[in-house]
């Protein structure tokens, strides 16, 4: 079963690539020892720095990094991510945000547009250590994907899709361009979302759905991320039946 956490991937393989690239930016915090502190499974330990680094330096992109790291959920995790990447693009952990960006994508089965993530990994830090790591992601991919045309059936039940319940109705528009647009934000900010359609009294509706999850708290928490980030008032709804 695929996980929405971006946490499954090894902070230690994270860790030796940070030290071997060198010092960090001078002007951002140095947060290697609470990585290793996670890594270690000190996870309190950093999560109890976080609180004190957030409100020290709250827009620094080594704390954001940080605080992306131990999110428990992978789509809040993917936003700030996001976030780093298009507002620090200089910062020593943009690189790997993007990365994790790309493998959010890839754990959830939407190639192409890890695939697009890589791209601009490669365009943006060409000499980025992760460019390796996932090319090596993309060339077993291929493999499974020749897999996965010969025995779909099979993949689906391996992946079963109704392990969600539950997703974010974002907005529903009249407009297709409108609904189109809303998509696409969500997709240029590393969310994954859906578009959907309702009949109520003779009008169809073009509904934007963001995210999907196993659990309501974790629609819950996403909910207000996705509110306050993109102006919406969305709500809980679960997902809709094919």
């Amino acid at each position: 079963m695929l996980k929405l956490n971006l946490n499954y991937f090894s902070l230690l393989l994270f860790l030796n690539l940070f030290l071997i690239i060198g010092e960090l930016h001078p002007q951002e915090v140095d947060i290697v020892p609470y990585l290793k502190a996670i890594e270690n499974g000190n996870v309190g330990q950093a999560k109890d720095a976080l609180v004190d680094l957030k409100e020290k330096y709250p827009d620094d992109p080594s704390v954001m990094f940080l605080d992306a790291v131990l999110k428990e959920n992978g789509q809040e995790a993917v936003v700030i991510y996001q976030n780093i990447v298009d507002n620090y693009p200089k910062s020593k952990y943009a690189d790997a945000a993007l990365y994790r960006i790309f493998s959010y994508y890839y754990a959830l089965g939407l190639y192409d547009t890890a695939r697009e993530k890589l791209k601009q990994l490669k365009e943006s830090y060409p000499e980025s250590p992760y460019i390796n790591i996932a090319d090596q992601n993309l060339s077993a991919l291929e493999n499974t994907e020749k897999e996965e045309k010969s025995n779909a059936k099979e993949e689906n039940k391996s992946v079963p899709e109704e392990v969600y319940k539950f997703t974010i109705q974002a907005g529903a528009f009249t407009n297709l361009e409108n609904a189109n647009n809303l998509v696409s934000e969500f997709e240029n900010a590393g969310i994954y979302s859906r578009l959907g359609e309702k009949t109520v009294g003779g009008t169809t509706f073009h509904v934007v759905y963001a995210g999907k999850f196993m659990k309501y708290e974790d629609a819950e928490n996403f909910l207000q991320v996705v509110n306050s980030r993109f102006k919406l008032n969305g709500s809980i709804v679960p997902i809709p039946t094919k």
